[in-house]
């Protein structure tokens, strides 16, 4: 008995799909635009900001269809998703493009060495006059002061709630750091401003009671960054220490500060960031003054925020005419900026020698 067997032919199936040139995105995108752009000027509405909009939304519909004829249907997810991703990026670098242009364009044209280097003592109008050298001083040693006083209290009280387990205590400190993370800074430079007028005398405005302010402001950030920091240490590192005997607050002085250096001074960043900027609780506790005053615990100070508010409050001087105040107000806005950003350089910088060597060497 003989038996036949029958063979089925093989269709071919297609595992693979075809693949979109690099420049198609790009092409997608100025087609795209250029449509928008037309159907636009046809309405007689046509605005640049709208076309970018819209021009945006047809790309990546059009992406999305191509890419699913030519590619199939996971190529074209992923290209979606990585449209929103780009689209969502740019969205968010919009405000502070924007915000520097503003800043730069209307700081650049008092910016210069005459105006970091002189004060506003015996300033009374004129369009060569007054500087922001006082307010400089004042601004980096309140900072400076009260990152002396916060950064020690944080960064202690992180390792107590992060190395010392979950307490009673701890869940109380856990507790008053969330509610302080939402006190207004000028409920916490009226606290400093009460606090020192029931120890020195009421109308008290020194530079050490604006420090104290910003303190109050800068102790929940800092707790909370190191916090996190000290969290992502492998429990690992800590056992091993702990094997070789060596004891636990060396282990936590020796590897665990050490290891989490770079995310702990980063946060420290973040915090002055945070306050240095702050024009409420100084106004109220150090006060200003035209002169240089570089003593914390004597006299107002003046500090760039409250320099800032003064220029622009004053308004056009003399009679309308002279628009100094608002070029010295843009002016120092401008100074600000560079001085948070040297501050946020600095910090990468000792993060940078800080963080734990990896590799061989």
């Amino acid at each position: 008995m003989m038996t036949t067997s029958v063979e089925t032919p093989l269709i071919p199936v297609s595992l693979t799909h075809g693949k979109l040139p690099r420049f198609s995105p790009l092409g997608i995108f100025v087609v795209s635009l250029l449509v928008v752009a037309g159907l636009l000027a046809v309405f007689g509405s046509f605005s640049v900001v709208l076309a970018v909009v819209l021009g945006t939304v047809l790309f990546a519909v059009a992406l999305v269809v191509v890419s699913r004829i030519v590619e199939g249907n996971r190529a074209a997810k992923d290209r979606l998703a990585t449209t929103l991703m780009y689209s969502a990026f740019i969205l968010a670098l919009v405000p502070l493009v924007s915000l520097l242009w503003t800043v730069i364009s209307n700081g650049i044209k008092r910016f210069d060495f005459y105006f970091l280097s002189t004060t506003m003592r015996g300033v009374f109008g004129g369009m060569d006059a007054g500087g922001v050298n006082h307010a400089i001083v004042g601004t980096l040693e309140i900072t400076a002061f009260a990152a002396l006083i916060s950064v020690p209290i944080g960064l202690l009280t992180a390792v107590y709630l992060v190395e010392y387990g979950p307490t009673r205590l701890g869940r109380y400190i856990t507790f008053f750091v969330d509610v302080m993370t939402g006190i207004p800074s000028i409920v916490a430079g009226l606290f400093a401003y009460a606090l020192f007028a029931l120890v020195v005398g009421p109308g008290v405005r020194m530079g050490v009671v604006g420090s104290a302010a910003l303190s109050v402001l800068m102790i929940p950030v800092v707790v909370r960054s190191s916090e996190e920091m000290l969290k992502l240490v492998p429990n690992e590192l800590r056992e091993a220490a702990y094997a070789l005997g060596v004891p636990k607050w060396l282990t936590i002085v020796k590897v665990v500060l050490r290891t989490a250096a770079a995310g702990i001074v980063t946060g420290i960043t973040l915090s002055i960031a945070r306050v240095i900027g702050e024009t409420a609780p100084l106004l109220l506790t150090a006060g200003y003054t035209n002169s240089l005053n570089g003593d914390l615990f004597d006299g107002r100070m003046m500090t760039l925020p409250v320099y800032v508010f003064r220029q622009y409050s004053q308004g056009l001087v003399p009679k309308g005419i002279t628009d100094i105040n608002y070029q010295r107000a843009w002016a120092a806005a401008l100074t600000l900026i560079i001085i948070v950003m040297l501050l946020n350089l600095v910090a990468r910088l000792i993060s940078r020698f800080f963080a734990p060597r990896t590799g061989r060497r």
